[in-house]
């Protein structure tokens, strides 16, 4: 729907792709793709979009199912279970949570994980950005996130993008409805080594489980499995540094900048 409307709209403008370009500031190859399908876009060029032909959030609307249906089928239905949960709670091995990334964070990682195209890029940035809105209900929905120690000592390429990121955190840590907590190597091994996982509180008090490594996914739906990764889950939480713990060793990692960040 959205990249037919979008051949429409500048079929009846009567506008060529050169001069839809000029006025966007959008490549037109990149415009072409958007209009045959190929590409999704990112928020920004649909609302440039949406300018151009005075169609107030129309285009930006679309956009939003667009996003929803060009996930990965295997990711769709947790994702819709995801806008119902009433808790989410997640241990992550390596990275920062998407949930709690930052925008110079999420690019760089998207860009390392599979190389792409600039726009490309862009348009899965976005729509990951766009997910953190679930944090910002209005019934302030509570999250528990583990970082592992492991995610706090992989930094970005510069100090400023990780600074940042770890500004971001802590600043999360302080809301009402997010619990962050870290998982420190002085732990050892536990139930999870190499697993990140998320667990989903859905109406009703059913629980669901998405476990994830670099390369696959996988929903988990059957009740006895679900329980024990939420047993797996307790444990690791009860090995973890306690909030406030959690949130002074962030900081003193922020502190001690030279030792854990890159050369710029």
């Amino acid at each position: 729907m959205l990249a037919s409307e979008l051949a429409r709209l500048r079929e009846e403008s009567g506008k060529s792709l050169g001069e839809l370009a000029d006025e966007t500031t959008y490549d037109r190859a990149y415009l072409h793709k958007l209009e045959k399908g190929d590409r999704i876009g990112s928020p920004e060029v649909v609302r440039a979009l949406d300018d151009v032909y005075d169609t107030g959030n129309h285009l930006s609307l679309l956009w939003e199912l667009a996003k929803e249906d060009a996930i990965a089928d295997k990711y769709k239905r947790f994702m819709e279970l995801e806008k119902e949960a009433t808790d989410r709670y997640q241990y992550v091995v390596s990275t920062v949570p998407g949930l709690l990334q930052t925008e110079d964070y999420a690019r760089e990682l998207l860009n390392a994980a599979h190389p792409r195209e600039d726009d490309e890029v862009e348009e899965l940035v976005a729509a990951r950005l766009a997910r953190q809105q679930w944090l910002r209900r209005e019934d302030l929905p509570p999250y528990r996130a583990i970082l592992d120690e492991g995610a706090l000592r992989r930094t970005t390429k510069t100090s400023k993008a990780w600074d940042a990121q770890l500004t971001h955190l802590l600043d999360a840590a302080a809301l009402p409805n997010i619990t962050l907590q870290v998982l420190p190597f002085s732990a050892g091994l536990h139930r999870l080594v190499g697993t990140s996982l998320t667990l989903l509180w859905l109406p009703g008090g059913t629980a669901v489980a998405y476990t994830e490594n670099a390369f696959s996914g996988d929903l988990i739906e059957e009740p006895d499995l679900v329980g024990r990764l939420r047993l797996a889950y307790d444990l690791v939480r009860d090995e973890a540094l306690s909030p406030r713990e959690s949130a002074e060793f962030i900081r003193q990692i922020t502190e001690d900048g030279s030792r854990c960040n890159p050369p710029e």
